[in-house]
């Protein structure tokens, strides 16, 4: 499991590309870097450090998850 970051910078300025809201840099269960969208419980992957920001490649989040990135954001 490698480690991913994002600059803080960039990271200020992405956004959700369905609903132009922030998102939160989380990690999922299989310790892998996402970042989430608690308001629409979506999660973008994040491939060797860059954002894939597409609405089809998106995951709904279970409530399990939602409770899981929520309590890291």
């Amino acid at each position: 499991m490698a480690e991913e970051t994002l600059d803080p910078t960039l990271l200020g300025l992405l956004a959700c590309p369905q609903d132009k809201g922030p998102l939160s840099l989380v990690h999922d269960r299989d310790g892998n870097t996402v970042l989430y969208n608690p308001r629409l419980r979506r999660a973008y992957a994040v491939d060797d450090g860059i954002p894939v920001l597409l609405v089809d490649e998106a995951r709904d989040v279970s409530d399990e998850e939602h409770e899981a990135f929520s309590a890291q954001s």
